[in-house]
């Protein structure tokens, strides 16, 4: 009986529960596609790290370990005393630099050594470097901007022609001459890192070693791909965690308080109802649960068409940029859903015992 009334109740104020509804479907395709971006971000540059294949990379002291934001400050000669050290079999110098239209690493390298370092950088379209000018893009980045080998296309605000298409997840999305990097970031003889492949991988430990007590190597930073990884996790970047919980919370207050103004406006709307509800006899708790039934099938509704849209939002991303990684997270989902349920049914707590409170005498007599 209850439950047949609740339903009645919603569907006697079609707009009032559609706006509700919404709220709360805004509420978690927010949070959902929050999620998705910042953690499919962070979840891309890491498996494009791990695709590359180093097994150490040298960088110098004080230089962000953040890709494209710590410049070019480590002479290329460097490498010459990398290669000597017993166990490296590749020590390839890379540049990295950011690109803002569309927003994209790109790496300066040799492409002899990158070859060396990563065995599925292969150019499967076109041909390598030719001139100072070209520049190889991975088959993601050709499928998203619609480009094919012999297009001339803008990097790092300069034109570039397209040499060669090599598969994704070699590193970055494009990639030009090392000296074409070092000339355009006014950094000549000089590279941002050295990855560097061993013979052996087991020997990370000694070759560690073997670099540090090298006369010359002491200030510099070496650190192993897995070390890498885990600094690329949420907690141990800056500012990270912060960001996806003020927009999480942004959400959350923006669908407690349309569920409020909602379930109060249902409320003042419906003071006489009450009234004869509570003069057949009908205990506080009666009330308090009538409108906290109305609100959670309010929030299951919403919550159902958040997941929908978001999911559908983040496929037609994909189809629309493949570049994109999006995460996506069955246990998102649940923190979404629960996250809604709880801020619907904190936004009508407070209406409902204002509900339950109401003189049945005075809510006969209101007009």
């Amino acid at each position: 009986m209850i439950n047949k009334m609740v339903v009645a109740n919603l569907a006697h104020r079609p707009t009032r529960s559609f706006i509700a509804a919404s709220a709360i479907a805004l509420e978690v395709t927010m949070i959902l596609l929050v999620v998705s971006v910042f953690y499919g971000y962070l979840n891309g540059s890491k498996e494009n790290q791990t695709d590359i294949g180093w097994d150490l990379m040298v960088y110098p002291p004080g230089s962000s370990m953040f890709l494209g934001t710590g410049g070019a400050p480590i002479s290329i000669k460097v490498g010459d005393v990398l290669r000597r050290i017993p166990n490296v079999g590749v020590a390839a110098p890379v540049i990295w630099s950011i690109n803002t239209k569309p927003f994209e690493l790109i790496y300066g390298i040799d492409l002899n050594s990158y070859e060396k370092l990563i065995p599925g950088f292969r150019v499967v379209a076109g041909t390598p470097f030719q001139s100072p000018n070209d520049v190889i893009v991975d088959d993601y980045s050709a499928q998203m901007s619609h480009t094919r080998v012999g297009d001339t296309i803008q990097v790092l605000n300069k034109p570039f022609h397209i040499c060669g298409v090599v598969p994704h997840g070699v590193g970055g999305r494009k990639f030009i001459p090392l000296a074409t990097m070092q000339e355009l970031q006014g950094a000549e003889g000089h590279v941002s890192a050295f990855y560097l492949k061993l013979a052996n991988p087991n020997d990370l430990a000694q070759v560690t070693n073997a670099i540090k007590n090298r006369p010359g190597m002491q200030q510099y930073s070496v650190i192993s791909q897995e070390e890498y990884l885990t600094m690329m996790m949420p907690d141990n970047i800056p500012g990270f965690n912060v960001a996806v919980r003020i927009v999480i919370g942004i959400a959350v207050v923006v669908g407690f308080l349309v569920i409020f103004q909602s379930m109060y406006n249902a409320i003042m709307e419906r003071t006489r109802e009450i009234g004869i509800l509570k003069s057949l006899g009908a205990s506080k708790l009666y009330i308090v649960n009538v409108v906290l039934r109305e609100t959670t099938i309010l929030a299951i509704l919403g919550t159902a068409a958040g997941i929908a849209i978001s999911f559908i939002v983040r496929h037609v991303i994909l189809i629309e940029r493949p570049v994109l990684h999006l995460f996506w997270s069955y246990q998102w989902v649940l923190w979404a859903t629960l996250i809604a349920l709880l801020g619907a049914v904190g936004g009508a707590l407070y209406p409902a015992v204002k509900a339950a409170r109401r003189d049945p005498i005075d809510a006969l007599a209101y007009e």
